[in-house]
Order: structure tokens, then sequence, then C-alpha cells
């Protein structure tokens, strides 16, 4: 089942961001990139690292990866798959590097074309504020891509592609559940995404921090309004950007990811009701069924899946993400969402 999308009736505050970005952008990451081989020798960092993430081809588990800091070596800890990257390579997960001097990678038995990234994404003091985006659950904090410091001229100038939304797909981001600082940590996984996994952008279209603020993800153009392709003619549907966030099925398929790791524990209650008002607006806006069941169906290679209208990732992939204690909620979120979509009033656009 499918609704009739709400894009025309909904008031423009909901679907336009209120105001706009009074900031100077955040320190933008600067990042280095390796060769990587099974028994790498240690690498010297010429600049202490924030984060570190490595891609590889061949087998998925049996890397291992430890950290220089302070004169010496840490333990050897596992090194953990992430998002899948292009092109066939294993991501890993982002590594919080806490200023390490030097690194030292073992890729799986039999890997090759290991690449390993040292990113450094502190923040400057440049000021950092947000606007407000609108949405079912009320007003959220909102950060446009120039208000978390997005670097630009990292991502690939490819043209990105549109395509109607079919299905909205939750994420965790297995990173710091008490994050000082999430602008940095969106600004590492842009950085992972494009330079170590090979994605033209970052993968999700929509990130959520722990206080519950919006983090404008992939790139949907100039027009201000984010993760569309602007307002359709009348009678026409919305258009999101296609994504890289669910390996074989990201056309039509809308990626929120809230920052943390969620698999003992779930979110913070902000991180709860922004992820709701979110879905609500996605699913209003392109007529997702929040209590469906949908047969999508890639526009591009024709692969196909039953899913749950709001899923998870492990619903797409092999993945424990977005972790035991989320993904058990999902149930309960759709419903939410639901509740809240028959509270939108139809309001017509004059």
């Amino acid at each position: 089942m499918r609704l009739p999308p709400l894009s025309r009736a909904l008031p423009a505050a909901v679907l336009i961001l209120a105001g706009a970005p009074a900031v100077a952008p955040a320190a933008q990451p600067t990042a280095s990139t390796w060769t990587a081989r099974a028994g790498s020798e240690p690498v010297r960092l010429a600049r202490p690292a924030d984060f570190l993430a490595v891609s590889w081809r061949g087998a998925r588990a049996g890397g291992a990866m430890r950290l220089r800091r302070g004169g010496r070596w840490t333990a050897w800890r596992p090194l953990r798959p992430g998002d899948a990257a292009a092109r066939g390579r294993t991501g890993s997960e982002l590594v919080p590097a806490r200023r390490a001097g030097a690194v030292q990678v073992r890729l799986p038995r039999g890997s090759r074309g290991g690449r390993l990234v040292a990113i450094r994404s502190a923040p400057s003091p440049a000021r950092r504020a947000s606007t407000r985006l609108s949405s079912p659950a009320g007003p959220l904090c909102f950060y446009t891509r120039a208000a978390w410091g997005a670097d630009e001229s990292l991502r690939v100038p490819n043209p990105p592609a549109f395509f109607p939304v079919q299905t909205l797909t939750v994420h965790h981001t297995v990173t710091a559940n008490d994050d000082p600082d999430p602008a940095a940590t969106v600004r590492a996984i842009y950085a992972q995404h494009v330079l170590a996994n090979g994605f033209d952008d970052i993968g999700y279209q929509l990130l959520i921090d722990a206080d519950g603020c919006v983090y404008e993800g992939r790139a949907s153009g100039d027009d201000g309004l984010p993760v569309y392709a602007g307002l359709p003619l009348a009678g026409e549907p919305f258009l999101a950007v296609n994504g890289a966030h669910a390996t074989g099925f990201n056309a039509g398929n809308l990626g929120v990811a809230l920052l943390g790791e969620f698999t003992g524990g779930p979110p913070t209650p902000a991180a709860r009701r922004s992820l709701t008002g979110v879905l609500a607006l996605l699913a209003a806006v392109s007529g997702v069924d929040p209590l469906a069941r949908v047969a999508y169906v890639n526009p591009i290679s024709g692969a196909a899946r039953e899913v749950d209208a709001i899923s998870g990732h492990r619903d797409w992939n092999p993945t424990e993400c977005p972790g035991d204690a989320l993904y058990a909620r999902l149930p309960a979120l759709r419903a939410r969402v639901a509740r809240l979509l028959r509270l939108v009033p139809p309001v017509p656009i004059a």
C-alpha cells in the first residue's frame, strides 16, 4: 500500500528551512591516505589524527589495528567491518584515534588493495549555528552541510541521481554515544565514506545526534531543500537524491543514521523524538505508508526485496546495524510515525 503524497498539501514551512545559517563553516577535515598491506609496517602520521578508517578487498573478518600514543603501542584491536564500500570493497568502522601519532594495520588474510585514511576533523573556534527544520513532531535543530563544515572539494563532482522514494531505512554509525562534538564526527564519516570507502559523497541522506539535531547528509543541489531535487510540478512526486547506505538497494531508499552505537542500549529520548519527526516528514512528503510492507524494486538494477516501509539496515545487508536495542524498537517507531501523520492537516498551497 502507498499513501498519496502530501507534498502539495503540506505547508511550505515543513519542506523548507526557516532562515539562513549565519555561520562561519567549522574546520574542514584534512585526511591523508596510505596503501595498507597485510602485516604492513607501522605508519607514522604526519599530524595527530582524530579518526582512522580502513578499506580493502577480500574477507570481511580477521583484520586488526593498533595505535601508538605517548610513545606506547596499544593492544591489537579487531578491525570490525562497518558499511560496505564501493566497487566490492569492505570498509571498517570509524576508529577514534585520539591524537595517535602512528598506526599499524593487519588486513584479513588474503586481502588486497588496502587503503588507510587518517582523518583530522577537530573544530575551529568559529561559531556554528543551525537553522530550524519543521516536522510533524515540531521544529527540529538542523545543520546544513555548510553549518557542519562539509569540505565540498572532497566529494566526487558527478551529477547526483534522483528517484521516487519507496522505503526509509534506519542506521546507527557505530561511533561514540557520549560524543562531545558530533559535527566533527559527521565530518569524519564524510571523509571516510569518500576517501576510504570510495563513495561519491557521504552515504546517508540525513544524520541525527544525541541532542536530536539533524544534519544534512548527501548533497542534493543548491535550492536549499535537503534530500530532494527541489519542489516538483503539481501531480509529480518528490525525487530524492540517491545515497550509498544499503549496498545494492540504494535507489529510492532514504537512509537516516543516528550517531552512536545501539547494540546494548537505545538512543537518547531526544534522538528518538527527532528520528520519529524526520521519518514522519519524509513519509509524508514521499507518500510512504509507515505501517506497510513494500515490494521494493531497485530502478537501476532491478534487484527486489519485500521489506517494511521503515526498515533497519540489517533488513537489506548482512550487518548488525542499527544495533539490537534500536532495531527492537522499530515496530513502536513505525506506530508513532503513523500517529504523527494522522495529525498533519491538509493545507492547500495557494
